[in-house]
């Protein structure tokens, strides 16, 4: 899953709680440790409605809502990045989705279904029942008509940014699976019976040529929420005007500007047992950098007071005065997150590994680490898998980052000298936020040391990944931020590292085609055991790392969050990886 691109970081994905602001290291360890366990598959019972009370919650008011960028998809199908997932939580449903206690403990649930999921042959079919008084938002009853639809859409060509588990599982691996269904169901074709069933209007049957275990996380997606089988479906348009099936639903949306959510009259809290519906709606407003959330949220004056970021962390230069202000501290949540935030090196540019090597050796690891916020914005990072996948191997660090953590420019020299490239041209792409503006400084001087001519380019922050998601974006090295969608290396390899899913939207940053990653990649998608797989994806991701360097390691990141006095109901969201939006309330 892609992280958003503010402080503390919004990313493409799972972690554990923290309300407090202690940041042993110890206890960050821990938290880690636990996200990277399977979240075990909930019952009928876990899945039965409502969600229980928060306590001390009441309802009605508005929460006031401080965001960085504005929402670049409402289509969920297209939603993949942080920022918009937690919108999605609000806004949409699907089979299944996560449910948290108020220890921090996680179960995966049916949603729109009345349990996770039901198999009897390991995986290779499984069956789901919806659940009675489901409906949209415009009153209409959702079926397994709906269902069937929301998975066909995404094999049309215009759904470009969300995920591909299912389809691929479904159809094929790669980019291949959009030929058994080229235009979607929009031209009256569908999948065959014998791949998706729906023999009544409740059931909803997946059938796979091999043993698909993770289906129901995967179904726990934003990308894979109901969409009407009707007229509303407006195909491309569809991303600017949803039909909703949350407990609020969109009532303004000014691009660029505003939004604001009010409740969904027709969501039953009875049909729900993860989410809430306390307040009259939210009232959200874009373009607000993490400096000037932090100070509204500090000073807690006026609508501050019920206001919250979704996604916004405290800004890293004022996090020493959120820390001691004896209020603020009260009003805090953090968490270890489970994206690894890397310096991605377009290889259709970039050929020579020991030019990528030059880059990896030249990086100020360190130092962008204190920018982001230092111990509570993340840690160097020595690879490319977080301490939140399953196998993580405690200390790799390959580059010698732990050492040298702000670069060894001497020894990225040499290999420049050696690849006969001193004074290579770099366009390096950064998007135009306070933390990337400042980050950008830092990595043009050490490349610059280190015997490269970098060419700076400013992106805006709202279209990022779908700008380097492009095939041909036209720069050389630019940043992203990668997480698990579940705590399996299978949902960060594959979709970032295997060349056969290069496309327009792609995950794969870096455009790496290299056929022992896309053979591995297949082989092990096989293996059946968690544990013998979890071992073969760590062997896969030290070639990826060593033998190809397609993306270098920065670091591991964190999550430290403020929200107003009168906001009940806030803490940390195990899925999400930020503050969760549906338990909030206003306390008066």
């Amino acid at each position: 899953m892609v992280v958003a691109l503010a402080a503390g970081s919004l990313a493409l994905t799972g972690c554990t709680s923290g309300s407090s602001t202690n940041n042993d290291k110890a206890q960050t360890d821990k938290d880690a440790a636990a996200q990277a366990k399977a979240v075990p598959l909930g019952t009928a019972k876990d899945s039965t409605g409502p969600a229980p009370e928060v306590k001390g919650a009441r309802e009605g008011g508005t929460i006031r809502v401080y965001q960085r960028d504005s929402y670049n998809h409402l289509d969920p199908a297209q939603m993949y990045v942080s920022d918009q997932r937690d919108l999605a939580k609000l806004i949409f449903r699907g089979l299944t989705t996560y449910k948290q206690d108020d220890d921090g403990k996680t179960t995966l649930v049916g949603d729109l279904a009345t349990d996770s999921g039901t198999t009897t042959d390991k995986g290779k079919t499984w069956k789901y029942t919806l659940k009675d008084n489901i409906k949209f938002a415009d009153g209409k009853p959702i079926t397994s008509a709906d269902m069937r639809h929301s998975i066909e859409r995404m094999y049309a060509k215009f759904i470009t940014d969300g995920p591909m588990y299912v389809q691929q599982w479904l159809s094929g691996d790669g980019t291949t699976y959009r030929k058994a269904l080229p235009d979607g169901p929009y031209k009256g074709k569908h999948l065959p019976d014998s791949v998706l069933e729906t023999p009544n209007d409740k059931t909803i049957i997946f059938h796979f040529k091999r043993p698909q275990p993770q289906l129901p996380y995967a179904l726990a997606m934003a990308g894979h929420s109901v969409v009407p089988n009707s007229k509303k479906d407006t195909k491309d348009k569809y991303d600017v005007d949803p039909v909703c099936s949350g407990p609020y639903m969109i009532a303004d949306f000014k691009s660029g500007k505003s939004m604001k959510l009010k409740k969904n009259p027709y969501w039953d809290p009875k049909t729900d047992s993860a989410r809430h519906q306390y307040v009259d709606g939210f009232n959200i407003t874009f373009n607000h950098q993490a400096s000037d959330s932090t100070k509204r949220l500090i000073s807690d004056q006026g609508e501050a007071k019920n206001a919250v970021s979704f996604t916004n962390s405290v800004e890293p230069t004022l996090t020493r005065q959120a820390l001691d202000d004896k209020s603020a501290s009260k009003r805090l949540v953090q968490g270890y997150q489970p994206y690894v935030w890397q310096m991605n090196m377009n290889m259709d540019r970039i050929k020579d590994k020991k030019i990528r090597d030059a880059i990896t050796y030249a990086l100020p690891n360190g130092q962008i680490v204190r920018i982001n916020g230092g111990s509570y914005g993340g840690e160097i990072a020595g690879g490319l898998l977080a301490p939140t996948v399953a196998g993580y191997k405690k200390g790799y660090d390959p580059y010698g980052k732990l050492k040298h953590p702000n670069g060894e420019p001497e020894k990225a020299k040499k290999l420049l000298k050696e690849a006969g490239k001193v004074g290579m041209k770099l366009v390096y792409a950064y998007s135009n936020t306070e933390i990337r503006q400042k980050e950008a400084v830092a990595i043009e001087t050490a490349l610059n040391e280190a015997g490269f001519d970098v060419q700076k380019k400013e992106v805006d922050a709202a279209s990022w990944y779908q700008q380097m998601g492009k095939v041909d974006n036209g720069f050389d090295i630019y940043m992203t931020g990668w997480g698990q969608d579940w705590a399996d290396a299978s949902t960060v390899i594959p979709p970032s590292y295997d060349g056969s899913t290069i496309q327009d939207g792609s995950s794969n940053y870096s455009h790496i085609r290299d056929q022992h990653v896309t053979d591995e990649v297949k082989r092990i998608s096989q293996i059946t055991d968690p544990a013998k797989a979890a071992d073969e994806w760590q062997k896969l991701h030290f070639y990826i790392v060593e033998k190809v360097n397609p993306a270098a390691p920065v670091f591991y990141t964190k999550m430290l969050q403020l929200y107003g006095s009168n906001i009940g109901g806030a803490r940390y969201n195990t899925d999400l990886n930020y503050l969760d939006p549906s338990t909030l309330y206003l306390k008066k």
